[in-house]
């Protein structure tokens, strides 16, 4: 999931080169898991909503036009597709999806993470929730102490969060949509007075 804003795509590079099949190898030993190409779908979706926010971003940016024009576009992941909240042109999202696919598929694997991803907000919250817990374990039990260990653990989790909200991105919640294709595009009405648009994909194998 992405929330809102634009930027530019992170340069925390890949260890490692993702492998075309790797996903459909990954289902075929493992076919007997319950749920493993659901959770391998959103993987591949997750990924493919944050890059077409990326191109929609890149989109404003190349007509000059106002850089706050998708900044409140905001999108959720599920096995079936994404939703993208927010008010977008018809083509121009049709536009981004299609290139969002075809340059992640060719080797833009860092447009698969956004800096506005959720999972970056729920690792803050662990690092926050852990690293309070730790010093008010480890440190005397007096209030200025502990009230200075819990500023220094929320201090510490807002600057290694980011960093480690990429590093889940990158290994955990996303993954190359190799095997996705484009189904449909489709209006779904409105959220909160917020126009909706779904993408729907299907596996590819």
């Amino acid at each position: 999931m992405v929330a809102t804003g634009s930027a530019q795509a992170s340069s925390f590079p890949f260890d490692f080169a993702p492998q075309p099949t790797q996903d459909a190898d990954l289902l075929t030993q493992l076919q007997f898991v319950p749920g493993l190409k659901e959770i391998l779908m959103l993987r591949q979706v997750h990924a493919l909503e944050h890059a077409t926010v990326w191109m929609l971003s890149e989109m404003a940016s190349s007509r000059q036009s106002s850089s706050q024009e998708y900044d409140s576009i905001s999108g959720m992941s599920t096995e079936e597709g994404f939703y993208l909240y927010g008010r977008v042109s018809d083509a121009d999202l049709h536009q981004a999806v299609h290139l969002a696919l075809h340059r992640m598929v060719n080797g833009e694997w860092d447009l698969a993470v956004h800096p506005r991803c959720g999972t970056n907000l729920s690792v803050g919250l662990l690092m926050t929730a852990g690293l309070a817990v730790g010093v008010t374990l480890l440190l005397p039990k007096g209030p200025i102490e502990q009230l200075l260990g819990l500023g220094l653990a929320a201090t510490a989790a807002v600057h290694v969060s980011p960093d480690l909200g990429s590093i889940a991105q990158r290994y955990v919640t996303t993954a190359i949509p190799f095997n996705l294709a484009i189904a449909d595009i489709r209006s779904s009405g409105d959220h909160g007075g917020r126009p909706v648009h779904f993408v729907r994909v299907r596996w590819t194998g």
